[in-house]
């Protein structure tokens, strides 16, 4: 049997038909979308929109696919890998309280092909940094998650959290306040390039 090899994707463009024997049903790729996204507060279809936002503040070239099992969320036209993490007070669901904002920041493994056989990897931070993005609006009638201002943005260069202390798998937002400042969307593209040149000269010191 020969082997099974990964199925490229290849861009939409919403119009493609659902059909059944070469006969149409009348519903697009466009209306699953609709469907099934147009939630952006669930928590699922948050974290990839939050993806998104950073990846326009980092002029993303939509035209690439976005890959489902990379070790990292974004990797920018200079190369740098983002990890992006997301949270916010208001969810799609019922709610007594605002939520409490905590970050996953836990070391990952990837599956790996190492002579035609899959393992997985050792656990780690594979991107050169992380931009956590908090939806910190808190009125329930005008929350909306495409009006960039009604988010925060914290970066920070990995290697600031491999030498976090208090907890290798999370981070509240009061733990990551102290590391890094709240910014603004405009502010996000010059961050991340500071907090890269972070990164890289601390790799440059421990070598």
């Amino acid at each position: 049997m020969s082997e099974l090899k990964q199925i490229k994707a290849i861009l939409k463009t919403g119009q493609e038909i659902l059909s059944n024997n070469g006969v149409s049903t009348h519903y697009t790729l466009f209306d699953f979308w609709r469907w099934s996204t147009s939630d952006i507060l669930s928590n699922t279809t948050r974290g990839r929109f939050a993806e998104f936002i950073v990846g326009t503040a980092v002029e993303l070239n939509t035209k690439n696919i976005r890959e489902e099992w990379d070790a990292y969320d974004l990797t920018t036209e200079e190369g740098i890998k983002i990890e992006v993490k997301s949270a916010s007070y208001i969810q799609s669901w019922n709610q007594t309280k605002f939520s409490t904002i905590s970050f996953s920041i836990k070391p990952t493994s990837v599956w790996e092909k190492v002579d035609t056989k899959i393992r997985r990897g050792k656990p780690k931070r594979h991107a050169d940094i992380y931009v956590f993005c908090l939806l910190k609006h808190k009125d329930q009638e005008t929350i909306d998650p495409l009006k960039l201002e009604q988010w925060d943005f914290y970066v920070l260069p990995t290697y600031r959290l491999d030498n976090y202390k208090r907890s290798q798998s999370s981070i509240t937002i009061n733990s990551l306040a102290k590391l890094s400042a709240p910014k603004k969307y405009s502010e996000l593209n010059n961050e991340i390039l500071k907090a890269y040149k972070e990164q890289k000269n601390w790799i440059i010191r421990i070598e």
